[in-house]
């Protein structure tokens, strides 16, 4: 139990949370759809619909929490390399954080799926170092487990496949605040800013952007 109500999971063979012990939900809500979501739909308003990439399904508590939460079209898709069993995922029970959440669990892999109109969910069993990313990406969700338990996945050649992705005006937002990664992102062109964290979390977040544009 975190301490906004929300459960998480914990992965001794890492000793990792899913997500913050301070607050699992709120982490999600702020972090991902505050600070990056609706951030990308503010920049592409009247440009056409959003797709979003999410690096790490976790528990799938991030995405249920998109559903519906801009006006624009949105195509998301997940990558990651080792599912949780449905099961094992649905006993957290955060239907009162995000009411699509069950759809988004129980939502087949490698295959789009529509989860309300207008939000398309694409979970792809992938390995981000191996697979080739979608293109025009508009918003990214970095969601792996921190640096310390999977470094391969916070290199400067991770930021670049990324970087090379998204759409000019692109968003990227993740819960890691390190100066380390801040200065890999920067490496790589995004500008980035540090931002507040989720109130009772973790101080501080980032946002990158790739640059200004709907073109």
């Amino acid at each position: 139990m975190t301490a906004d109500g929300s459960r998480t999971l914990y992965r001794a063979d890492i000793d990792e949370h899913y997500g913050s012990v301070k607050g699992a939900a709120a982490e999600s809500r702020h972090v991902y759809v505050d600070c990056c979501l609706r951030r990308a739909a503010e920049g592409r308003r009247g440009c056409g619909g959003l797709r979003v990439l999410e690096i790490g399904f976790g528990t799938g508590l991030n995405a249920a929490m998109s559903v519906g939460a801009v006006e624009e079209p949105v195509e998301y898709v997940s990558l990651e390399l080792y599912p949780l069993p449905a099961q094992e995922a649905l006993a957290l029970g955060y239907e009162e954080f995000a009411p699509a959440w069950r759809s988004v669990v129980e939502a087949p892999w490698d295959e789009a799926v529509e989860i309300t109109p207008g939000f398309t969910l694409d979970k792809r069993r992938a390995d981000f170092l191996a697979t080739r990313l979608p293109a025009d990406v508009d918003a990214v969700y970095y969601d792996a487990f921190a640096p310390e338990k999977q470094p391969e996945l916070w290199s400067a050649e991770c930021f670049e496949r990324v970087f090379e992705a998204m759409r000019p005006g692109g968003v990227l937002t993740t819960y890691c605040a390190k100066g380390a990664v801040r200065r890999g992102l920067e490496a790589v062109g995004f500008t980035v800013e540090r931002l507040a964290g989720p109130e009772g979390g973790k101080r501080e977040i980032l946002r990158a952007t790739k640059s200004i544009s709907c073109n």
